[in-house]
C-alpha cells in the first residue's frame, strides 16, 4: 500500500520540505500552489517524479480545494493525509496597520484550512488517515497588535474543535506549530528577523513523524521553537 498526501502551499518552504521528505519515504504527494511557475520549478527541481502531483490552485477558495482533492483520487486512487500549510503574513499591526492585505490574510490563514477538511474529509474516513494543521506559536503567545497572531489562534482552536469530531471516524488531527523558521514567509517583512531560525526540513522532521504514528495513535500537538526564541 502507497500512502498519499495533499499538502497546500507546497512548493516552497515548510510544505515543499514535507513534500520531499514524503516522496523519500514513498509516498504519493500533491501540492497545491497559487504560483504554477513556483509550482513547475519544484517538480523539476525533484526530476519531475512520478509520484508527485502538482496541482495550481488557491487554498482559500472551495472549488480550487475541491478539484486538488479530486484530481489527488483520480491519480492515485487514496488519501492518507492532508496538510494545510498554505498561509501568509501582512507583517504589521491593528492599530496601525494596512488593512488591505488583511481579508487575504485570513481567508488564507483560517477559511483555508478549513475549507481543505470539508473537502478531503470524505476520502479519510475511508483510510482512517490524518488532518495536518500547520499553524504558530503565535497561536499560543499574544504580542501586541499582532492580526497575524489571531489568525494562528484560530487555526489552534480548529485543530481541537475538529479532532473532536473527527475522531469518532478514526480521523487524526496533528497541530504543528513552529517558531521561527527560515522560509519565504518573512519575503516581505524586510528580511530574516534576529537570532537562531529553525529550517523549514526541521519543521517537516516532526510534521512526517506525526504521520509515521502506530494505528490508533493520535499525536495531537507540536510546538517546535528554535533555541533562543523566548516567547
Amino acid at each position: 500500500m502507497t500512502r498519499t498526501a495533499l499538502i497546500t502551499g507546497g512548493g516552497s518552504g515548510i510544505g515543499a520540505a514535507a513534500a520531499r521528505q514524503l516522496l523519500a519515504k514513498g509516498w504519493q504527494v500533491a501540492v497545491t500552489g497559487r504560483g504554477e511557475d513556483r509550482l513547475a520549478a519544484f517538480a523539476k527541481e525533484l526530476g519531475d517524479p512520478e509520484g508527485l502531483l502538482t496541482l495550481p490552485g488557491n487554498a482559500a477558495e472551495y472549488a480550487d480545494v475541491q478539484h486538488a482533492v479530486t484530481k489527488t483520487l483520480e491519480t492515485y486512487g487514496r488519501l492518507d493525509a492532508v496538510v494545510a500549510n498554505a498561509g501568509m503574513g501582512t507583517h504589521d499591526t491593528v492599530a496601525e496597520g494596512d488593512p488591505s492585505g488583511w481579508p487575504e490574510m485570513i481567508l488564507t490563514n483560517v477559511l483555508g484550512p478549513a475549507l481543505l477538511i470539508r473537502a478531503s474529509i470524505d476520502a479519510l474516513k475511508e483510510t482512517k488517515g490524518r488532518i495536518v494543521l500547520v499553524g504558530s506559536v503565535a497561536g499560543f503567545v499574544q504580542t501586541p497588535g499582532n492580526l497575524y497572531g489571531a489568525t494562528k489562534w484560530a487555526i489552534t482552536a480548529l485543530a481541537e474543535n475538529t479532532r473532536r469530531q473527527v475522531t469518532d471516524w478514526g480521523v487524526g488531527v496533528t497541530l504543528i506549530a513552529p517558531g521561527r523558521v527560515e522560509t519565504p514567509f518573512w519575503d516581505n517583512y524586510g528580511g530574516l528577523p534576529p537570532g537562531h531560525l529553525l529550517t523549514a526540513d526541521q519543521i517537516a522532521d516532526s510534521l512526517v513523524w506525526s504521520l509515521d504514528q502506530p494505528d490508533g495513535v493520535d499525536v495531537n500537538t507540536i510546538v517546535v521553537r528554535p533555541i533562543g526564541q523566548p516567547n
